[in-house]
């Protein structure tokens, strides 16, 4: 299905709400990930942030010794073996910036991401979609567990408001950010609920993911769309009624049927 097809339905139906991820969906690569390893480079991490990080590290039977980049890198090495929750890595990306300003942290997102973001990153089927909805009427939101304040960002290059960005938020005091989040982060289940609240009962009339941690919001939609589907949601798609994938003009092979 391509972008204008689905927008023909989309202008079909009365104007809600769509909700995009953002990391594999709306754009290319994973901006948290971009954010951490910014960050591990720099060596900047706070005592805070550190002090945290060793108790993390801990708790998950690692060595909890060196600095705050050190530790973190075991964390998400851990992650990465499959002994340390994906949901809990996100966490951690977003606190990692804890001791400085959430205005510091914005400013270090915008460094990372840099001025040609929409440009060199966009998936121009999603980002049509995204447009074109918009110009029907519909709110348009971007759900990511990434931190965020470099999904706000992101979000921000393709049109998208901040008070439309449901993403991993860290907590806060006096404008400081605290080695802790708001949970449930969106990811899994929180990506459905956070959309829910936002909502307040008004109706998605589709959704779009790349991933299986997607499936919840996928499900939560009227209208369940995969972008450049990763494997794990290939092979959740059974669950997700009526899954069908946005495409460029030709299917790529391998394509999710449309619908399955």
């Amino acid at each position: 299905m391509t972008a204008d097809e689905l927008v023909r339905e989309l202008a079909s139906a009365p104007p809600s709400a769509v909700a995009f991820d953002g990391d594999g969906t709306l754009w290319s690569g994973d901006v948290g990930e971009d954010f951490f390893f910014a960050l591990l480079e720099s060596g900047d991490i706070r005592e805070e942030a550190t002090h945290e990080l060793r108790r993390a590290a801990e708790g998950a039977g690692l060595d909890p010794r060196g600095s705050g980049a050190e530790i973190a890198r075991r964390l998400y090495d851990a992650y990465l073996s499959g002994t340390y929750r994906e949901e809990r890595i996100c966490e951690v990306m977003t606190w990692s910036f804890a001791g400085r300003s959430t205005l510091a942290a914005r400013d270090f997102a915008a460094g990372v991401l840099g001025d040609r973001f929409a440009q060199s990153r966009a998936h121009p089927e999603a980002l049509a979609v995204l447009q074109q909805a918009a110009g029907l009427g519909y709110r348009t939101y971007v759900v990511s567990a990434s931190p965020r304040a470099v999904v706000e960002l992101a979000a921000a290059a393709l049109g998208v408001p901040a008070d439309r960005v449901l993403a991993a938020t860290p907590r806060l005091r006096g404008g400081h950010i605290l080695p802790d989040v708001e949970r449930p982060i969106p990811y899994g289940p929180g990506k459905a609920e956070a959309l829910a609240a936002a909502l307040g009962g008004g109706t998605l009339e589709a959704a779009f993911g790349d991933n299986a941690f997607d499936t919840d919001m996928l499900c939560a939609a009227r209208r369940p769309v995969a972008v450049r589907p990763k494997q794990r949601l290939v092979e959740r798609a059974a669950q997700v009624p009526a899954l069908r994938q946005l495409t460029l003009e030709d299917r790529p092979p391998g394509a999710l049927p449309s619908p399955i």
